[in-house]
């Protein structure tokens, strides 16, 4: 079993977002949709209150940098 996500497993996070929504580019979300997609995530077991724009953009761009490895 794999070990429980917070907010600062950013790449673990990325990866598990790329798994789950393929077809999105996360450049085209807003915070607050990745916000949702995070703490929906299966295994996600942090504070929902304790993410900030900080850790909401490392997500993004790590979710991002998965998806375009994906997309070439």
């Amino acid at each position: 079993m794999a070990a429980p996500l917070n907010w600062d497993n950013v790449t673990e996070i990325g990866i598990a977002l790329a798994d789950r929504f393929r077809d999105l580019n996360p450049l085209e979300l807003q915070f607050t949709d990745i916000h949702r997609y995070v703490t929906e995530l299966p295994g996600f077991r942090d504070d929902p209150k304790a993410s900030n724009d900080a850790k909401l953009q490392a997500i993004q761009q790590a979710w991002h940098e998965e998806w375009e490895d994906r997309t070439r």
